[in-house]
């Protein structure tokens, strides 16, 4: 007989000092039993400075349901070339606390509070190859220029196009 599932502050708590301490700024706790589950679900904290590439989950079941569950952050939506189409704040404490991203929607997230944690409901199974297809005009994880590309995801806004890098600009 199956148990039911619960998860404590005390989880969302370690949680949140394990993403504190890893060098990505973030880490999931996956509720799901495994990776072939049809409906992956994870809580995924998050501290201000970690670097979400743009992406896109490909395919007609793409979808993604992010929710607010401490602190805030923004979801900003992309199309082919890295113009943002649209920002949405979400936030723990008030306003919009969730949002749903469309399948083949190119997205990023950026993390507005310390000690965030979102809910994340998406459909399975997940395979690292074939979960995401990573914008090529954004930077990879671990780039240097990532942390630039932070700094302004906190502050763009629909209509502005992802910045390249200065010596791109220049030839």
């Amino acid at each position: 007989m199956d148990v039911l599932k619960t998860i404590s502050d005390k989880q969302l708590i370690r949680l949140m000092g394990e993403a504190s301490a890893s060098p990505r700024l973030r880490k999931n706790l996956n509720i799901h039993s495994d990776y072939d589950d049809p409906i992956q679900r994870l809580f995924n904290a998050m501290e201000p400075g970690t670097y979400v590439r743009p992406h896109r989950h490909a395919r007609p079941n793409g979808w993604e349901l992010m929710l607010a569950v401490r602190g805030a952050f923004s979801i900003i939506s992309f199309d082919d070339q890295g113009t943002v189409l649209e920002r949405v704040d979400l936030s723990a404490a008030g306003g919009d606390i969730a949002a749903e991203i469309p399948p083949y929607t190119w997205h990023a997230i950026v993390v507005l509070a310390p000690e965030t944690v979102m809910f994340e409901v998406k459909p399975g199974p997940y395979s690292p190859v074939e979960d995401k297809d990573f914008a090529a005009w954004a930077p990879e994880e671990g780039d240097p220029d990532a942390e630039r590309v932070v700094a302004w995801y906190e502050v763009a806004r629909p209509g502005e196009r992802l910045p390249l890098r200065p010596s791109a600009e220049t030839g």
